[in-house]
C-alpha cells in the first residue's frame, strides 16, 4: 500500500460498469480489482469527507474519511481494514456490514468505524 490517499478519483460510469461486469462474471484481473477498489474508495471519500476514519484495503489503497477529529500522525483513532473482495462486496451491496464484521471479514476499531450507514455506495 503506497500510503494514505484521499485523491482517488472514481472511474467514468461506463468504465466502472465494464470492470464490475468482469468481477461479477469471475473474469476480473488484478488490475480490475485494483480499479474497482480505488473507484469505490473514491466514492466513499466523496460521500463522507473527513479525516477521522482510515479505511485500509491492502495492498491497493487507504483513505481517510468521515468528519471528526483530524488524524495526522501515528495510528488513527478509527481504523477499518479489509481485503479488496470484501470491500467491493460491501460497497456494491452484495454483502452487508454486520455480516462482514461478524464473520471477521472486516476489522473495525475506534469511534466512527461503523460504516454501515454509508454503504452500499453504488
Amino acid at each position: 500500500m503506497a500510503g494514505v490517499s484521499s485523491r482517488l478519483h472514481p472511474l467514468p460510469d461506463a468504465e466502472f460498469a465494464a470492470v464490475r461486469a468482469r468481477l461479477d462474471n469471475g473474469e476480473a484481473s488484478t488490475l480490475d480489482e485494483r480499479q474497482a477498489t480505488n473507484h469505490l474508495l473514491g466514492l466513499l471519500v466523496r460521500r463522507a469527507p473527513g479525516n477521522s476514519v482510515e479505511v485500509r484495503v491492502p495492498p491497493y489503497a487507504a483513505v481517510q474519511c468521515v468528519a471528526g477529529a483530524r488524524h495526522t500522525r501515528g495510528t488513527p483513532p478509527a481504523v477499518v481494514e479489509l481485503d479488496a473482495s470484501t470491500w467491493i462486496a460491501l460497497a456494491t451491496g452484495a454483502l452487508r456490514w454486520g455480516e462482514a464484521v461478524s464473520t471477521g471479514r472486516v476489522r473495525a476499531s475506534g469511534e466512527r468505524s461503523d460504516l454501515s450507514s454509508l454503504l452500499p455506495l453504488v
